[in-house]
């Protein structure tokens, strides 16, 4: 009995205390954040009250920063300058603690591995505050490395939102000038048409030239009706071979005006069509050009509402005490252990020697 008492509650208390006495203190650093943005919907809570404020919760984006603190990424930003290897490769720091202790193996994925145990990044849905928990054997670096976190997380954010605002506006930008380039095609087609042709508007040409014809027309009546009469009244009247010249040369001006309007390739009948697809051509750029200069607008206007930021409600803390390990905790709750283990044992060994005799 006094073996199993030595082997199931004194050396593992004994193997306890002094791991305890050995290890090194560890400080917790803590802070707590929000991203927030100016368009995304919230949930109640602190997010209602952001909200009251013109901000709401930007949950996609509290994900990303989140995600990104226990990154590969964040820590070689962070190791930049050796500071998470000064932090937790310290030969102060006791083997039993610090990162590859015993020399055997410190690759980068193994860091990684350690770093991850360290840092503690924690969301609260309804809330949307994130809470980050930072580990190390020393008050001040668990502190700069919180702050340091926290700061790339904040970079991380506003370099999204700046691409996402600057490819919203270059997208708009690029649909403008294809729309400016299309609308001076357009213009230049239809005025080298115009010069082309000697023609400024067919339509309204044509509705001139029907006028002059029209006016010609009521000259010929006229004229006719006074040929007749003078003809019924005063048959070798002068003026009768005068009047029968005008009527003559009325066909012949009511002939080329016609002629003008319609009936051969170079009338303004003829040209209409063509003047017609060029200026609807031309009218469609100018509407697509105006469009596109009202949606730039718009990306502008919508690229400076959608602003996401990290705002900090709790700075990094400086622990003036360390969280763990807790030692006179650790040995008694090892003691009991053994007393429960060696009391289990003790009970099975006499049910066995009971049982043997």
């Amino acid at each position: 009995m006094p073996s199993l008492f030595i082997a199931t509650v004194l050396v593992p208390t004994a193997i306890a205390t002094v791991y305890f006495v050995l290890s090194s203190n560890v400080f917790t650093s803590e802070s707590r954040f929000v991203v927030k943005s100016s368009e995304k919907r919230s949930s109640g809570g602190l997010g209602a009250l952001l909200k009251s404020g013109g901000f709401t919760n930007a949950s996609e984006d509290a994900f990303v920063a989140n995600d990104y603190m226990i990154s590969r990424d964040a820590l070689n930003a962070l190791n930049r300058d050796g500071l998470v290897s000064r932090a937790y490769g310290n030969k102060n720091v006791s083997f039993l603690n610090r990162f590859n202790g015993l020399g055997t193996n410190g690759s980068n994925e193994k860091l990684y591995a350690f770093y991850q145990d360290q840092v503690e990044v924690k969301y609260d849905a309804a809330s949307g505050i994130a809470t980050l928990k930072v580990k190390a054997f020393d008050p001040v670096e668990a502190q700069t490395i919180n702050r340091r976190l926290l700061d790339q997380a904040e970079a991380l954010v506003n370099r999204l939102n700046r691409r996402g605002r600057e490819d919203l506006v270059n997208y708009s930008g690029a649909e403008v000038a294809d729309a400016k380039e299309k609308a001076r095609a357009a213009a230049l087609a239809l005025s080298d048409y115009r010069n082309r042709e000697g023609v400024v508007d067919p339509e309204k040409q044509a509705t001139v030239q029907l006028q002059m014809i029209s006016k010609l027309q009521d000259d010929m009546i006229s004229t006719k009706t006074q040929l007749v009469q003078l003809q019924m009244l005063t048959p070798q009247n002068p003026q009768v071979p005068v009047l029968r010249a005008r009527i003559a040369e009325l066909n012949r001006e009511i002939a080329a005006q016609t002629g003008l309007v319609a009936g051969n390739q170079k009338s303004l009948a003829a040209s209409a069509a063509q003047f017609q697809r060029l200026q609807l051509e031309s009218q469609l750029a100018d509407r697509d050009l105006a469009a596109s200069m009202t949606s730039l607008q718009e990306a502008r206007n919508e690229a400076r509402r959608k602003q996401t930021y990290v705002e900090r409600i709790v700075q990094p803390s400086l622990p003036d005490n360390a969280a763990a390990p807790k030692r006179l905790r650790g040995i008694i709750s090892t003691f009991i252990v053994g007393l429960v283990m060696w009391a289990i044992s003790s009970m099975l060994l006499a049910g066995v020697r009971e049982h043997t005799d």
